[in-house]
């Protein structure tokens, strides 16, 4: 990648995404949340950042055996094909190989002469810093890992100190009946 756009290409890669639009539940597969992001592509494009353009989900790389690019986007100002791969888990150190592998077949065989390198993004559920390090350390392909969450609701071991939902309702129809009546 030219030295102009590394910069900017770090910057396009966030330590987080909020995927709370999805709508699913704590606990799902990548197939799961592939489909959710399909369903919010608009919401998904705009926590990604406002230069990301979608081309594809299950993008195919036909070689001798067929792989699939969970996610493929384009960068509008970094000229970049991205590559998505979507982990629901806690990031391996063997998802970067595959990524590397991914942005390499995109560069030798889809991006366009005046494209600039594909950048690969690993989004994982969870991840270890020092791991990741290590696995990007002697790679020579842009790769980011990132985590997400999907859920700003609270943990079930704090609901026991909240009131429910109906709770909170019938005291509010209370108050509103009280304020109501004063007046």
């Amino acid at each position: 990648m030219p030295e102009k756009y590394k910069h900017q290409a770090k910057l396009a890669v966030r330590d987080e995404y909020n995927f709370e639009f999805l709508e699913i539940s704590d606990e799902h597969n990548e197939r799961e949340l592939e489909l959710a992001i399909m369903k919010n592509i608009r919401k998904f494009l705009m926590e990604m950042g406002g230069d990301f353009s979608f081309i594809g989900n299950q993008f195919r790389l036909a070689l001798e055996e067929d792989f699939s690019i969970d996610i493929l986007l384009f960068h509008r100002k970094l000229k970049s094909l991205v590559a998505i791969d979507l982990k629901p888990g806690k990031f391996k150190p063997e998802y970067a190989g595959k990524m590397s592998f991914y942005l390499s077949v995109l560069n030798d065989k889809v991006k366009t002469a005046d494209e600039n390198a594909s950048i690969g993004i690993i989004v994982c559920r969870e991840k270890n810093r020092t791991t990741v390090e290590y696995a990007l350390k002697d790679l020579t392909q842009p790769i980011g890992v990132t985590t997400y969450k999907v859920s700003n609701k609270l943990p079930k071991d704090y609901k026991k100190y909240l009131p429910s939902p109906e709770t909170i309702i019938k005291s509010l129809d209370e108050m509103f009946y009280e304020f109501s009546a004063e007046k």
